[in-house]
C-alpha cells in the first residue's frame, strides 16, 4: 500500500492530500530515510512524522485498504 494512503487509512494524517504535502516537504521518514508518497509500506516498517516541533514514531503492524475509526489504532503501534 502507498505511504500516503496508509497514513490516511490509519488516521495518522487526516487527509491524503495533506499526507502527500508532508511527504513532498520531507517531513516523513520510513526506516530512517526520507520517503515519497508513492513508497510501498509493509508490515514492520517504522514511520517517523514531523509535526512542527513534535515527532511521532510508529511501527506498521497491519495493512488494510479500509478501516473503521475504532479499528484504525490496530494498524500501528507508537514507539
Amino acid at each position: 500500500m502507498r505511504l500516503d494512503k496508509f497514513l490516511k487509512v490509519s488516521r495518522l494524517i487526516k487527509r491524503r492530500t495533506v499526507a502527500n504535502e508532508a511527504c513532498d516537504a520531507g517531513r516523513i521518514l520510513v526506516n530512517g530515510k526520507v520517503a515519497k508518497a508513492s513508497l510501498k509500506v509493509k508490515e514492520g516498517d517504522q514511520i517517523e512524522i514531523q509535526f512542527g516541533s513534535n515527532t511521532v514514531r510508529v511501527e506498521v503492524l497491519d495493512i488494510k485498504d479500509t478501516t473503521k475509526k475504532d479499528e484504525a489504532k490496530e494498524l500501528f503501534r507508537y514507539l
